[in-house]
């Protein structure tokens, strides 16, 4: 496999995963190149479902968790109205000592839900990062790329791109083409051209003679389109009429300037689509109640609002970004949205009496363990210190004579044998003799 590496994702842990992601990514479209439907589209669509599979055992352990919260919200009140008014530090301590046996019969941990979601978090990161820059990750789409980069740069070194004063041009370059300034001038120019409209691409192939660059391994097929063949380019991003490449916006105003409706409906229904499908995921997850835990119930409360207003964002963004991405949040949330549907079938057929009997038991095991481990090293200590007493007693009640002796003759010992002088050996066959005397 030719997986090629173009100005991929460098930050720490998000880096990593995104290149996890890419290998993934680049896996499906190649499947799909294989049966002859290489489309960015219909990878979307499969990288999502693929990724939410995998991310299935998080979503149920996060269910699980708000499930016993739910569970545990009397008892949990119950501690805070015994300890209410108490500000003292011997009841606060008691307080949390409590909270933390409670949270042990249970089998949760007051940080669970937060552990989940800082775990999808990166995930979610670097997932944005494959969609936005699939020449980076899927070694097809950049190689074809790299045969326009290669021609620019055999041109003119990227001069016209980064020069052109075309206003629209200018600005992908500079939000996108900080590659070309770093010594990655091809990547750069892979970069820029990935995030121009169909229209600015039709400028530079025009200004460099690019409409009519064949990709090789393709069997001569042509890169970009032209009024009779669509190119490469074009077929990989074109899903449903719809260029992936391409904002909604874009789309709106060009299809709707030479009376292009199905297009400009399909645009319009990604972003609505985009509000739609979380906000329809949002109510399907449950809420658990955490009234019992101020700092909890806080970050629950800021989560709340920000699912809230997160839909109506996304389907702002949809507008302006490519429609691969707002096809990507779709397809996202309506995967998530079976799984949730799933998952809550799932979570209400387990036996939550049984599992908090179970984890009781093991948390009693556990603290018992614990016990018995703390006997044992306050048994050791007291065995240690009575140790060190006992020569302590013996050693002064030697008389000096027989304390001179016994160094003596520990450090003839020591002469004689064959232990190196000054060495551990010998410090420790003076020990020995010292304590056999003793």
């Amino acid at each position: 496999m030719n997986f090629i590496l173009l100005t991929q994702n460098e930050t720490f842990i998000i880096g990593w995963v995104a290149k996890l992601l890419g290998f993934i990514m680049n896996g499906i479209f190649n499947l799909l190149d294989l049966i002859g439907i290489p489309n960015v589209g219909l990878a979307i669509i499969l990288f999502t479902i693929v990724v939410n599979l995998l991310m299935l055992p998080l979503n149920i352990r996060q269910q699980k968790f708000s499930k016993l919260s739910a569970k545990i919200n009397p008892e949990m009140q119950a501690i805070q109205a015994k300890y209410k008014g108490r500000q003292d530090q011997e009841a606060m301590m008691a307080m949390q000592q409590e909270r933390q046996a409670l949270y042990a019969k249970y089998g949760i941990s007051p940080s669970g839900s937060c552990v989940q979601l800082l775990i999808q978090f990166p995930i979610l990161l670097s997932l944005y990062r494959v969609i936005n820059s699939m020449p980076a990750y899927v070694s097809k789409i950049g190689n074809t790329f790299r045969v326009l980069a290669d021609k620019i740069i055999s041109v003119d070194n990227a001069e016209f791109l980064q020069n052109s004063g075309i206003d629209s041009i200018q600005n992908t370059v500079s939000v996108y083409g900080k590659s070309m300034l770093d010594g990655n001038l091809s990547n750069g120019i892979v970069d820029v051209l990935n995030r121009l409209s169909s229209t600015d691409l039709a400028v530079v192939a025009e200004k460099y003679g690019l409409s009519g660059l064949t990709y090789p391994a393709e069997g001569g097929s042509l890169i970009l389109s032209t009024e009779t063949t669509r190119g490469l380019i074009d077929t990989y991003n074109n899903f449903l009429g719809l260029n992936m490449g391409d904002s909604p916006l874009y789309l709106i105003k060009t299809a709707w300037a030479v009376g292009a409706i199905g297009i400009v409906i399909g645009a319009v229904l990604i972003p609505i689509l985009s509000a739609a499908t979380q906000w329809i995921n949002y109510k399907l997850m449950p809420h658990p109640d955490n009234s019992y835990d101020e700092q909890a119930n806080t970050m629950m409360s800021s989560m709340k609002m920000m699912n809230t207003v997160m839909p109506l964002f996304s389907a702002w963004l949809c507008f302006t970004l490519p429609s691969g991405l707002g096809l990507y949040w779709v397809a996202g949330s309506v995967v998530r949205s079976i799984q949730q549907v799933v998952i809550n079938k799932h979570i209400d057929k387990m036996d939550f009496d049984e599992i908090i009997k179970k984890n009781s038991a093991k948390s009693a095991k556990k603290l018992e363990k614990m016990k018995q481990n703390q006997e044992r090293m306050a048994a050791y200590a007291s065995m240690n210190t009575r140790s060190i007493q006992n020569r302590a007693n013996v050693t002064s009640s030697m008389s000096e004579k027989e304390k001179e002796e016994a160094m003596k003759k520990a450090t003839d010992y020591n002469r004689n044998g064959s232990a190196k002088p000054g060495s551990m050996a010998a410090k420790a066959n003076m020990v020995k003799q010292y304590n056999d005397k003793k």
